[in-house]
Formats: structure tokens, C-alpha cells, sequence
């Protein structure tokens, strides 16, 4: 049994509820008691007592969208449009291999974990042929970590022969896609409450991917029971490709193909349209915000204060580390609020509004809104607890807001199923200076060929 107690309890239950000098609970895996001042001496009895005086206590925060293998580019083609961007940088991501992408992928989410995070999920869309089995690499990696895991099965089938943006070098044929895609799902994809692994089905974007392809994956998803993961609306450049090549938006474009739904989230949704948002709301589809991305890409700012309002379930992610070269999920929150209020004003995006996104949103994106995301008994034990009364906190008034609005509280501990994987800012599941050296000599490698 694990007690925290005499910290600021954010609990990010539905009633949002906090104890200004709360505890929350630990037995094994699970939540079994928050509440305000001590926990109750039955519970205290024989348990391990730290004592979070001066922290504020949170849920894990929950990465919707990432892509892991790009820690190994970043810094490449920083003046750029998406576009302009990827097309940089499809050549090089040609040359990665399960050995980089292990590197890139350990080290990616030990910085995750170091920045509050406690589920993440990849979305891997490259797959070179001589690559090895690149899915693995990451799931190994997150397992060294002990961080919670949603790996994304991506793929590209339409190659510039074709019309689409990337190079045919880096495309698969759609059968193979398919038959690796469910070979995914049946070896690593957990259903079991406390799961640490589950797979999604993750065609890339309208112009990388077939129709053809969207829909097989979508019934192969369904079929299987996992969910469906997509990037979508990102770039004024992604609208007219869809207006010229489908005669639709992109959102118009993915209903026709059934990929609307409660099991379905979308990436980015900047460019949306009214009658996308009542779409989305209407089926339930999930978006994953990813403001310090679009903002790096100046793809511009999702309507997120809209979508709530529609009562759209929205994430934050962090997306690729080459297209967000800080990789700090904590760094969203701030993010989030910014580009919120510069389009919409101060009232446009709460401290607390933006931490849901951050917890029991991103959980409703991956359908683990009832084991993940709020400090509540039952729940699972991922909990973050970060130092409000060093130099750069001390004496704040209102701890949720000046730790979203800073992004600076140190993270004091960070548990997943109970588990410590961070303790005062040090990651205890592998040693930092080695996977940093790691992702360095991998990414000089795949830039050296």
C-alpha cells in the first residue's frame, strides 16, 4: 500500500473536484481512496508514506499522438510547411531500422515519462523493407520504460506514382499491410483492464493512403475490436489536396469512408469546418490536439474550444519530436492555452479545461476513460505529482493554473500501475546518459547512410 498525502489533489473526476491538503491511495495497481486531509488511519496502517506537502498531485498525463522514431531527425527543415516537410524528410526516415527506432523510441519515452507522462501512444507509419519488425522495437522500448503503450499500426500504400506526396520508396503494398497490421493485433493487443499494450489501426493521411486501404483497415479494426487512428485536417495544403483529388474535405472525405465513430481518433483537425465539428459529435469521434506541432509547421490552431463545446472528446500530443523538438507532454498544456486564447481570449481555455485534455480526455481518445485519467477508487494507480514550492512555484496562489500556465513544476514522482518510473526527476526504469547516447549514435547512423 502506497498513502500520498498532504499535497493539492486535482482529481479530474467529473464533479472536478480538488483537496487543497489531500491523499490519495495505493494498493497494487489500483486507486482504493482520495480524499481531503489524511488518509484514513485503517489505511495508513503498514503502508508506505510520502508525504507530497508542497506538490500538487495529478492523474498520468496521457500522449494521443506521437511518432516516436522522429527523435531521430529532429531539427531538419525548421522554416518549413508540413509539405515541404515531410517531403525532406521521407528519404531519410527510408533508412531507419529496428535497431534506430528502438533507440529513438527508449529514449523518446524516458523524456515522455520525465515530463508527467504516463500512456503515450506511436504512431508508426514507415516501414522499409530490409527495416526488421519496427512495431516491436517500440513496444520493447516502452516495456523498458514502464510506461503505458498504445502503439499505432500506420501505413502508407499511395506513393508519388500515384498521386500521393510520399516517395514510392517508402510505401507498402496494401495485402502486406493488411496481413502485418492483423498479425500486430493478434501477437501484442491486450484487452485486460490494466493493460500495458493495445493496438490501433493507423492509415497515415488522404494523401499517403489509398481509399481502398482506409476501408479494409477500418473493417479489419473493427473486426478485431481495436481502435482506428488517422491525421487529419492538418494543413491548408491537406484541404486542397482532398478538394482536388476527392471532390471533399477531408472530414467529408472520411465519413464517405465510415471512419466516423466511438472507436475512431483523428489527429490534428485544424482546418474544420462547423459541419465537421457537429459530425465528429454526433459519432463520437476523438481529436488529438497537437498545438506545439501545428504551431512549429504553422499549420495553424484546432478549434478546441469549439469542439468542447460540441462536446467533441479532445486529447493533447505532442506529436513527432521533429516537428516538436522540446518531446515534453507537460509543455502541451501551456501550448493549448496560448494558441487557445490568442484566437478566442483569456476565457477561451481554463487551466483545468486544459489539464481534462491532458487526462481523462486523451483517456476518452483511447477508450480507457473508465481505468484511466482521474484519481478515483477503481481506477488504475497512474498518478504525477509535481514540486510546486521550489524557486520557480513558490508562493502560487492557484497550483493547477500556475503549473499548466508555467510548464516549469519539477516532476517529483510519476506511478504507472503503481510503479514508480520517475522519483525527483530522475528516471528509475533505465539510465538517462545511456539512452541519450543511444538515440545520438542512431541518429548519426541513419543520417550517415
Amino acid at each position: 500500500m502506497i498513502v500520498l498525502e498532504g499535497g493539492h489533489v486535482a482529481t479530474v473526476d467529473a464533479a472536478g473536484a480538488e483537496h487543497t491538503d489531500g491523499h490519495v491511495v495505493i494498493d497494487g495497481a489500483s486507486i482504493v481512496a482520495v480524499g481531503p486531509g489524511p488518509a484514513p488511519d485503517e489505511l495508513r496502517a503498514g503502508a508506505q508514506l510520502l508525504d507530497t506537502t508542497g506538490c500538487l498531485v495529478t492523474p498520468g498525463l496521457v500522449n494521443t499522438h506521437h511518432h516516436l522514431y522522429q527523435w531521430l531527425t529532429r531539427g531538419i527543415g525548421a522554416d518549413s510547411t508540413l509539405f515541404q516537410w515531410l517531403t525532406e524528410l521521407y528519404p531519410i526516415w527510408a533508412r531507419i531500422d529496428a535497431d534506430t527506432v528502438h533507440a529513438a523510441a527508449s529514449a523518446n519515452l524516458g523524456w515522455l515519462a520525465l515530463s508527467g507522462c504516463s500512456t503515450s501512444t506511436d504512431h508508426h507509419y514507415v516501414f522499409p523493407k530490409a527495416g526488421g519488425d519496427l512495431l516491436e522495437a517500440t513496444i520493447g522500448a516502452a516495456l523498458e520504460i514502464g510506461v503505458r503503450f498504445h502503439p499505432c499500426r500506420g501505413s502508407m500504400d499511395l506513393g508519388q506514382s500515384a498521386g500521393g506526396l510520399p516517395p514510392d520508396e517508402v510505401v507498402e503494398d496494401r495485402e502486406a499491410i493488411l496481413i502485418a497490421t492483423e498479425a500486430a493485433i493478434d501477437r501484442w493487443h491486450d484487452e485486460s483492464p490494466a493493460a500495458m499494450t493495445r493496438i490501433a489501426v493507423a492509415p497515415c493521411s488522404p494523401f499517403s493512403v489509398t481509399a481502398e486501404l482506409m476501408r479494409e483497415a477500418a473493417e479489419l479494426a473493427r473486426g478485431k475490436g481495436v481502435r482506428l487512428h488517422t491525421h487529419l485536417a492538418e494543413t491548408a495544403d491537406e484541404d486542397e489536396f482532398c478538394q482536388r483529388t476527392y471532390g471533399r474535405t477531408p472530414a467529408e472525405y472520411l465519413a464517405d469512408l465510415d471512419w466516423l465513430g466511438p472507436d475512431v481518433w483523428l489527429a490534428h483537425c485544424v482546418h474544420l469546418p462547423d459541419s465537421a465539428i457537429a459530425s465528429f459529435a454526433a459519432t463520437g469521434t476523438a481529436v488529438a490536439h497537437c498545438p506545439t506541432s501545428n504551431g512549429r509547421l504553422g499549420a495553424g490552431s484546432a478549434r478546441v474550444r469549439d469542439l468542447i463545446d460540441a462536446g467533441v472528446p479532445v486529447g493533447l500530443g505532442v506529436d513527432g519530436s521533429a516537428s516538436n523538438e522540446a518531446g515534453r507532454l507537460v509543455d502541451e498544456l501551456r501550448s493549448a492555452m496560448v494558441t487557445a486564447r490568442l484566437r478566442g481570449g483569456p476565457q477561451a481555455l481554463t487551466a483545468r479545461e486544459t489539464l481534462r485534455l491532458a487526462t481523462i480526455g486523451g483517456a476518452q481518445c483511447l477508450g480507457r476513460e473508465s481505468e484511466l485519467g482521474s484519481l478515483e477508487p477503481g481506477k488504475l494507480a497512474d498518478v504525477a505529482v509535481w514540486r510546486l514550492d521550489g524557486l520557480g512555484l513558490a508562493g502560487s496562489v492557484d497550483p493547477v493554473f500556475c503549473w499548466a500556465f508555467s510548464s516549469s513544476a519539477p516532476l517529483e514522482l510519476l506511478l504507472v500501475n503503481g510503479r514508480g518510473v520517475v522519483a525527483e526527476g530522475t528516471l528509475l526504469t533505465a539510465d538517462s546518459g545511456r539512452l541519450a547516447r543511444e538515440a545520438a549514435a542512431a541518429s548519426a547512423r541513419v543520417a550517415s547512410r
